[in-house]
């Protein structure tokens, strides 16, 4: 038989048939590519990236606060495989070594109640100034000078007191200056702007209310008088926003919980002020304005947020700078016009519209300002336990 009759045999084509059915196809020449996986643990590289703020780190919440400072977000911790910013920092914090790694139990919250101490430095403002006006009333001529020199000293003193140590106190503030500037033009700037509008002032300021440039001392009066419930408000705050704090499990819930705290706060120490006025039976609304914005400049500038307090202050100050010097401008010639915004809003709503209009727009802004900033857990993870 012929080799192609051997071909085509049934057993040969079988053969070649099962060859070819278990011969494996060729292999694809180009390359596939694997699926990029992400780290297995995901947390080490941020442990790495912020190891020295997790080494100094007494609690969880001071690595929650450092981490929204970064800012990362809840959003931003589900990356990490965690629901929010409080289990990723408690994660952080367990896996850092310690020197001393012992297990602690943890520990609620205790809310400090106030110091005897700083109670009584926040009384002593209104008591000192309380005595000098009381002074000035009751002397005339040399002894009152005398007792308007020591009296401003003692009010200035008891005020450093009182902020220096205790809710009020607050590190680089930068605002003195401009917080003195307000204080002193709440006190001899409606008068001066109204001896200024009618050719003045001819005289030095005196305590006499019918007076060419009288002195005002109640708007003084009532903001020293008002650091005793501000200081226990700002006390409430701190201390009421830390435990929130502690008891929160994301920032949205705490941030919820904060910013109706804040604008509660606030409300009452316009309140207070409020209410120490009519009680003095001097009623103002520059003094209210004033005072919201020097208690809104204190309370972000305890939390430690002080540029923007700063530079709401040095405008401030500035605006009614200005509207003081458009007055003496405008005598000399061809300036007559400059004093025309001032002196209408002299004649439409007395002196007093140039404090409550500057410092109430100052306010304003600032509380904005504070409804963004402060509830913020970087704010309060250690501020209240720090008295």
């Amino acid at each position: 038989m012929t080799d192609v009759h051997k071909r085509d045999l049934p057993g040969a084509w079988d053969a070649r048939s099962e060859q070819c059915l278990t011969t494996e196809p060729p292999a694809d020449p180009t390359p596939q590519r694997t699926p990029r996986r992400g780290p297995a643990d995901p947390v080490k590289a941020l442990l790495h990236r912020h190891r020295d703020l997790c080494e100094r780190a007494v609690d969880p919440l001071e690595i929650a606060a450092g981490l929204e400072i970064h800012g990362i977000t809840d959003r931003t911790a589900a990356r990490f495989r965690h629901k929010d910013v409080f289990s990723l920092a408690e994660e952080m914090y367990a896996r850092i070594p310690r020197a001393n790694d012992t297990p602690q139990t943890p520990t609620p919250a205790t809310t400090p109640r106030p110091h005897a101490t700083w109670i009584l430095r926040t009384l002593l403002p209104g008591a000192t100034c309380a005595a000098t006006v009381a002074a000035l009333h009751l002397t005339h001529g040399r002894p009152r000078l005398l007792a308007a020199t020591a009296g401003t000293l003692a009010v200035a003193f008891s005020l450093r007191a009182a902020l220096s140590r205790g809710p009020l106190s607050a590190k680089g503030s930068g605002t003195l200056i401009w917080t003195c500037w307000l204080l002193a033009y709440a006190t001899l700037g409606d008068g001066l702007l109204k001896a200024a509008a009618t050719g003045g002032p001819e005289t030095l300021p005196t305590t006499t209310p019918n007076s060419p440039w009288p002195i005002t001392t109640a708007p003084l009066l009532a903001l020293t008088i008002s650091c005793a419930p501000a200081a226990w408000l700002a006390h409430h705050f701190a201390t009421k926003a830390h435990h929130k704090l502690t008891t929160s499990r994301s920032l949205d819930e705490f941030v919820a919980s904060v910013r109706p705290l804040l604008l509660t706060t606030f409300t009452l120490y316009v309140a207070a002020v409020a209410l120490i006025t009519v009680l003095l039976g001097e009623p103002a609304p520059q003094t209210l304005t004033l005072a919201a914005l020097l208690f809104l400049t204190r309370l972000l500038t305890i939390h430690g947020f002080t540029r923007a307090p700063a530079a709401i202050l040095t405008a401030t100050a500035t605006a009614q700078a200005t509207a003081l010097a458009t007055l003496f401008a405008a005598r000399l010639p061809y300036c007559a016009f400059l004093a025309t915004p001032v002196q209408t809003l002299i004649d439409t709503w007395g002196p007093g519209a140039i404090p409550t209009l500057t410092c109430g727009s100052a306010a304003l802004t600032l509380l904005i300002h504070a409804t963004r900033k402060l509830p913020r857990a970087s704010a309060h993870a250690r501020t209240a336990t720090r008295w």
